[in-house]
């Protein structure tokens, strides 16, 4: 038995589905703000960085003084046992007495090359560091943007097939009509009714689509996203700024924060290479120390209290360490060959996703205009051929596909113009220039659905 057709179902599914539980709806910037302070990926990267921060006070440390204290308190016990034989003198003696002492020593690098080096070498960690997290910054407006137009996207394919479906249906009451009185064949019947239960099928599939996308959202924000901002029917999308690819490749070479965070690696590994050779090299330490000592006097008469005080300079000259020098240092400059390697790597994917953020805007913005053009095509198709099929010129068939080919070209439109918008936002973060305002810039091109 075939389903029986209900416009004003199809309506309350849609509206059921979209209105979801939130009890308000967000735009693009507040799904962003909300998300800076409960997206997982995002708390790991401002965790991670702050970690990372903390290489420079660490390094800092192996240039400052350190100083010690030690201290101790005994209970002594002790027997002295006499015998001399010949003079017949056996005599015993126990001493018993507490003992304590303290001891402070200070040490003062003068010449450590490793622990200089390895200052520098934080400075570059943390460098790294803001950069990695800086990228991450990046990577949660984009995950934001993809969710949030994805979302936008599976609604207007919904709103896309559940309109077909509804267009269909009333062809195939026209069609069941006309075949009563006469006037048509029992074949536009069939076909009106093959193409509904295809539409059903299409609207189950995209209902579970818009599901799954609005959960992607929730991930992100962790509540549901309830009504979101739609794209104005006018809105305008410019062209990217310098209007020509190679400035976007030369800036992506050179400023995107993956790069930066790959050059600051490249180079703390150059440091590590010197830090591993300061091991053949001398150091020169300051030392202070000062201790006291109270204990008994001798045969256990009085007290004595010993006080020490100690100022110089100490001197280590590492002679041989069994080749470990020699073998930490060659991993260190392969390991910086391998960073090297990698930051080339780098450069060339940063160089790489430029150039298809551009052309993805520059082919985007052409394929919008191209979709708006065939929108308008096709809806005068449709009217010469629902004309045509009054005159009988045209059949059903021909109504049908004119309808569908609205449909699927407002769904491709509106895909393109959420692909476009995205690859600006791609290009800019392939710069390492995208923030905030980029989102609010965009966010002006939504309004209220």
């Amino acid at each position: 038995m075939s389903p029986t057709f209900s416009a004003g179902r199809f309506s309350f599914v849609l509206s059921a589905v979209l209105s979801a539980s939130s009890p308000f709806a967000a735009d693009l910037v507040q799904v962003y703000r909300e998300a800076l302070t409960y997206d997982a990926q995002y708390a790991a990267a401002r965790a991670a960085a702050e970690a990372g921060r903390e290489k420079l006070p660490q390094a800092l440390a192996g240039l400052l003084p350190t100083i010690a204290a030690t201290g101790n308190t005994f209970a002594n016990d002790s027997s002295f046992d006499t015998r001399i034989n010949s003079l017949g003198i056996n005599t015993s003696t126990r001493n018993r007495f507490n003992s304590n002492a303290y001891n402070v020593n200070l040490t003062q690098p003068l010449f450590r090359w490793q622990n200089f080096a390895q200052y520098g070498q934080s400075k570059l960690l943390v460098v790294q560091t803001e950069a990695t997290f800086a990228q991450a910054g990046q990577d949660l407006i984009l995950r934001v943007a993809q969710a949030y137009f994805d979302v936008l996207v599976a609604i207007e394919n919904l709103r896309a097939v559940q309109a077909n479906k509804i267009a269909i249906g009333q062809q195939l009451e026209q069609a069941k009509k006309n075949f009563e009185v006469g006037t048509a064949t029992i074949t536009d019947t069939y076909e009106s009714q093959s193409r509904l239960d295809l539409a059903t099928a299409q609207e189950i599939a995209a209902e579970n689509e818009l599901e799954v996308k609005r959960y992607a959202l929730r991930v992100l924000i962790g509540r549901d996203p309830g009504e979101l901002n739609r794209l104005k029917p006018k809105a305008l999308m410019e062209p990217p700024q310098p209007a020509s690819m190679e400035p976007w490749v030369e800036a992506a070479e050179r400023d995107s924060f993956v790069v930066q965070a790959q050059q600051a690696a490249a180079e703390a590994a150059a440091k590590a290479v010197e830090i591993n050779r300061a091991g053949h090299y001398p150091t020169l330490d300051v030392v202070a120390n000062y201790g006291q000592n109270n204990g008994p006097g001798q045969s256990g008469l009085g007290e004595i209290d010993t006080t020490t005080r100690q100022v110089g300079l100490q001197l280590n000259i590492p002679i041989f360490q069994g080749g470990a020098v020699n073998s930490r240092t060659r991993e260190a400059i392969a390991r910086r060959d391998a960073e090297l390697a990698t930051l080339d790597k780098e450069k060339r994917n940063s160089a790489l996703g430029a150039r298809q953020s551009y052309l993805g805007v520059v082919n985007g913005l052409a394929e919008v205009r191209a979709l708006e053009a065939a929108l308008v095509s096709s809806l005068s198709s449709l009217e010469s051929n629902r004309l045509g099929q009054e005159v009988g010129v045209r059949i059903n068939i021909d109504v049908l596909n004119a309808e569908n080919q609205v449909y699927v070209t407002r769904r491709d439109l509106a895909r393109a113009r959420f692909n476009t918008l995205l690859a600006q936002l791609k290009l800019k973060a392939a710069v390492g220039s995208l923030g905030e305002t980029d989102l609010e810039q965009i966010n002006t091109l939504f309004e209220a659905p």
